[in-house]
């Protein structure tokens, strides 16, 4: 990938999201920020996000939720996948906000107990995927190339078959 930071900015309808790798906090939050974009601006009917936590994702932004509201249209549905959405709550509360607004377009997962150290950290749509291989230095790969992203979203379907739901909506209780 280039060493741009910010290869395509918010905004910029005629780029195309990078193939290739990518490392370090700036270019990975801007690769979320930048997919988040395309995923509105394009339409991509289907998304799935997959981490740990999403401790150290920029889900709380404005500019990511403003691309969340573009890109909710019915029709249109996100996979979250993660062993636990405690830190969701505690650092992106703008996210889980708009995840209550959009409910029915969101299927949240939780990972079983023996695939907790192996969750992808990904995004997978039909257009373009990004995979962090390693979350210390915030390095992966992403792009188009039609042999990864079907890796990539195997090993995403494999780890969707093994969990159950979770993240819900709405707390219910007495």
């Amino acid at each position: 990938m280039a060493s741009d930071p910010n290869p395509t900015a918010p905004g910029d309808d005629e780029s195309l999201l990078p193939s290739g790798r990518f490392a370090g906090r700036v270019e990975f939050e801007a690769l979320v920020q930048n997919a988040l974009h395309r995923a509105g601006a394009d339409g991509w009917s289907e998304i799935i996000l997959s981490d740990v936590d999403f401790s150290d994702w920029p889900l709380n932004q404005t500019a990511v939720i403003d691309s969340l509201n573009a890109w909710a249209v019915a029709g249109r549905r996100i996979t979250l996948l993660a062993t636990r959405y405690d830190e969701v709550h505690r650092h992106h509360p703008r996210f889980v906000a708009w995840r209550r607004t959009w409910g029915h377009l969101i299927e949240g997962r939780v990972c079983d107990e023996p695939a907790r150290g192996d969750v992808p950290s990904a995004i997978w749509s039909p257009s373009w995927f990004m995979r962090r291989t390693d979350r210390v230095h915030q390095s992966g790969y992403c792009g188009t190339d039609p042999a990864l992203k079907a890796g990539v979203r195997e090993d995403l379907s494999e780890r969707l078959r093994s969990s159950s739901a979770g993240f819900s909506a709405s707390v219910l209780g007495l």
